[in-house]
């Protein structure tokens, strides 16, 4: 936030209420009204404490202990909510910040921005277009070509290795999650 909207702010007699909305018809999507929609019941039991956490109540995980910050394998990010496709690991890179980050997306419109202005900032949340998951932040210093860096959150991705078999199932026959996405592994 600059200098000048947070003097606006302190400044002002009336309390000024923010809201965040990054859609053109100035109206906030809710959980409602997504393309994907589901129970939170469903969601609590499908996911884990962390995962539900940061793709439901916007929370984040510990810098540097996400379960993709280092991974190297060649493959898809999709969201862990709804299976949507999101970043492929050719766009991947090491930001230093402890979160996986990205430069691009695989399709454009895979994520929505929002204003993000808690803890006294201005950040854009990026979610999932699909499902509204919170995934993370973007932000305007990542490398070349686009000069952006997602910043996600392991436990809101998933991962398909690009040596897996079809329908998630790696040679040797395990499926394509991975031992740490399992709800009994907090």
């Amino acid at each position: 936030m600059s200098g000048f909207n947070l003097l606006h702010l302190v400044t002002k007699n009336q309390p000024v209420k923010l809201k965040a909305c990054g859609l053109p018809s100035g109206t906030c999507r809710t959980k409602k009204t997504w393309p994907r929609c589901f129970s939170q019941e469903e969601l609590r039991k499908r996911l884990t404490p962390i995962q539900y956490h940061v793709t439901q109540e916007k929370g984040t995980e510990s810098a540097f202990r996400g379960e993709y910050t280092d991974n190297k394998e060649e493959g898809t990010y999709s969201c862990v909510v709804c299976g949507a496709p999101l970043f492929t690991s050719d766009k991947k890179f090491d930001s230093g910040s402890g979160w996986p980050s990205f430069f691009d997306l695989i399709k454009e419109d895979s994520i929505s921005l929002t204003d993000d202005l808690s803890y006294g900032m201005h950040r854009m949340e990026a979610s999932c277009s699909e499902c509204g998951a919170h995934l993370g932040h973007l932000f305007d210093d990542g490398p070349r070509p686009t000069g952006k860096r997602y910043c996600i959150n392991s436990a809101s991705l998933s991962f398909q290795s690009k040596n897996a078999g079809p329908e998630g199932v790696e040679p040797g026959g395990a499926t394509g999650q991975s031992a740490s996405s399992s709800k009994s592994d907090l």
